[in-house]
């Protein structure tokens, strides 16, 4: 496992949705989200510049990711790279649990044989955000622990937000329950920049404080719009085997050079 705290010259994203940044806004039309965070974190935290691209689209499965990604990562030439995946394969209609092992693991490797630190992270409980996803918090739970286990064969760094209860909270959560909002996104990237050793980003793990308290008609008005706006819309997408990331290109597929 790489030493926390060494400059990097290059940082590649590699994932879905979170990585590609949304429910993040960015004020211009597009999303930030954590990765764009972190390489910021890390620009601001070494005296040599910084590059970065992300390759991540939106609705990617793990295989996915490694059939379209992990290639023009490796031409990159790395020093630094973040990987998560598999949202997309516990929401699935089967969940195959070997075949995400075996991919999610050959993508760290091949970026750790290539030179690069890795990072990956677990995937919270989103059951206190959205109670449907008890359906699927067996094979979250599974996922889980497979990716603790790859990180641990391959040496990679590993954040398990699994274990934080804080990111369970919904206020962390955007409207559609599956994406963190602009609060989730820096928390994470917070929580990310500690474990590569950055100073001053500790305390991202700390509870907020009491939620508000909402009347019984404010909640079922959120209940119907969330089932209206989100999850019909959803379930329309996997019955047609379409995807929310059908047609489009990673955001950053080429580096650039990281500054305020």
């Amino acid at each position: 496992m790489d030493a926390p705290g060494r400059p990097f010259r290059r940082y590649i994203a590699l994932g879905d949705s979170s990585t590609e940044g949304l429910d993040d806004p960015n004020g211009r039309g597009g999303y930030r989200g954590w990765s764009e965070r972190l390489a910021l974190h890390i620009a601001r935290g070494q005296a040599a510049p910084l590059e970065y691209a992300n390759l991540a689209v939106r609705g990617r499965s793990t295989r996915e990711v490694l059939e379209e990604q992990l290639a023009p990562a490796l031409a990159l030439a790395p020093d630094f790279a973040t990987l998560f995946v598999g949202t997309n394969d516990v929401t699935a209609g089967r969940f195959d649990e070997e075949r995400f092992a075996a991919d999610f693991e050959a993508m760290q490797r091949s970026l750790r044989d290539a030179g690069s630190a890795v990072l990956s992270f677990t995937l919270p409980d989103l059951t206190p955000v959205m109670p449907l996803a008890r359906f699927v918090r067996g094979r979250v739970l599974r996922m889980n622990e497979r990716i603790r286990g790859c990180s641990a064969a391959t040496g990679s760094l590993l954040v398990d937000f699994a274990a934080a209860p804080v990111t369970s909270d919904p206020r962390l959560w955007s409207e559609d329950r599956i994406h963190a909002n602009s609060l989730g996104h820096e928390r994470m990237a917070a929580a990310l920049a500690e474990a590569i050793g950055l100073v001053g980003h500790g305390g991202w793990e700390e509870p907020l404080g009491p939620a508000e308290r909402r009347s019984l008609a404010a909640r079922a008005g959120t209940e119907l719009g969330w089932w209206t706006r989100h999850f019909v819309p959803w379930i329309g997408r996997s019955l047609t085997g379409k995807t929310s990331g059908d047609g489009l290109e990673p955001k950053y597929p080429c580096p650039i050079v990281v500054s305020d």
